[in-house]
């Protein structure tokens, strides 16, 4: 007969713990409520020798890898031909082609020069930031010290299932979320979650409030955060989306797109250029015609109007702008995936954050000594 003793599920093997079952069904238990031992009965493991590797297989497959799924990356000639996209180059073709037809090559051919080298040097940024970006995934790809059939072991945080066991000691990344069973004066760093910046110290009793925040489930561990100080072992709770971590990418992942400041004014710019050029060629159309000139040639001499109204060389001036921006800020070591951020950084005239200023440097420092309310220094 099973018992729970000190926490731990006693008088069963690994065996008898572990149904030989191909679906395992991971209950929606608020793990924060449950004692260690409760923890691994819902789960069906043995804390002391982790999962059978069979049954670890079975899981993973069932419940796929530990991974956070984004958005599968733009194809190259997607992403060069996103370039063309914007209204105002839309408008520069549609321009170097009236003038090809109405006998103008000279304008038609700087039109086209100066829209390919724009979509050229934005392609060239876009492609080299999400390069920068695979390559920083690659090394920050994470590993776990796992209890595996009775033995430890080292392998990827892709291959974690729900009920592994997992070994923490500081500096680890915490590859999944995790019932703490064991915490040796272990502290987490959970700001990428909560916003502080001080190690939260990590307990393994339960707790009694359901519905506690996420800063306040000390006997929990986050996937995505890290340990700071200590040692500890969890119980894999959550892989992949199913984290607390995967639930924000999940939300992340249904905002439409916004546009930058810069964005909203060259469109309205653009727009009201637009209606000013098209009401002066239908006014001057008309009054040639009204005067007796040949419809035909006051139709060409409006649209070569036209064409003269459109600053050809803005989209240009703005993507090399844009560009040398972008370039600036890498020597900063921030790596910009397109260019109109650039400009929304620069559009921050006020940063709101809590007490710990976790958004500015992830840390708090004495700016200022005061003695008897007086500075000192």
């Amino acid at each position: 007969m099973a018992v729970v003793s000190g926490g731990w599920v006693t008088g069963m093997s690994p065996q008898e713990v572990i149904a030989p079952s191909a679906q395992f069904v991971l209950p929606p238990s608020p793990w924060h409520l449950l004692s260690p031992g409760e923890a691994a009965a819902q789960l069906a493991v043995d804390p002391d020798a982790g999962l059978p590797t069979e049954e670890a297989a079975r899981r993973i497959a069932q419940h796929g890898v530990n991974e956070i799924r984004e958005r599968p990356p733009r194809q190259l000639w997607r992403m060069f031909l996103d370039q063309f996209t914007d209204f105002m180059i839309l408008v520069l073709i549609g321009a170097a082609i009236v003038s090809g037809i109405v006998g103008e090559p000279p304008d038609a051919i700087a039109i086209v020069v100066i829209v390919l080298l724009n979509g050229v040097i934005g392609f060239v940024q876009e492609y080299r930031a999400e390069r920068a970006v695979a390559a920083l995934k690659l090394l920050a790809a994470s590993t776990a010290r796992v209890r595996r059939g009775g033995q430890v072991t080292e392998l990827s945080a892709l291959q974690l299932a729900p009920g592994d066991v997992v070994l923490l000691e500081a500096g680890n990344v915490i590859p999944a979320d995790l019932r703490l069973i064991e915490t040796i004066h272990l502290k987490i760093d959970e700001s990428l979650l909560t916003g502080e910046s001080v190690p939260i110290e990590k307990r393994t009793a339960p707790l009694h409030e359901a519905e506690a925040p996420l800063g306040d489930r000390v006997n929990l561990a986050y996937k995505g955060t890290s340990a700071t100080y200590g040692r500890g072992v969890g119980l894999v709770v959550a892989t992949g989306m199913q984290t607390e971590l995967g639930r924000i990418a999940s939300m992340l992942g249904k905002d439409e797109a916004v546009k930058t400041p810069l964005q909203k004014r060259l469109a309205l710019f653009r727009q009201r250029l637009a209606l000013a050029a098209l009401a002066i060629c239908a006014i001057v159309f008309a009054v040639g015609v009204l005067r007796g000139e040949s419809v035909v040639l006051m139709f060409l001499t409006a649209v070569s109007l036209a064409v003269a109204a459109i600053p050809e060389a803005l989209p240009a001036v703005v993507t090399v702008s844009l560009a040398l921006g972008a370039r600036r800020l890498v020597k900063k070591q921030a790596l910009i995936r397109r260019l109109p951020a650039v400009e929304t950084l620069g559009s921050v005239t006020y940063i709101c954050s809590d007490k710990t200023v976790t958004l500015s440097q992830n840390k708090m420092r004495v700016e200022q000594h005061f003695l008897c309310d007086q500075p000192y220094s």
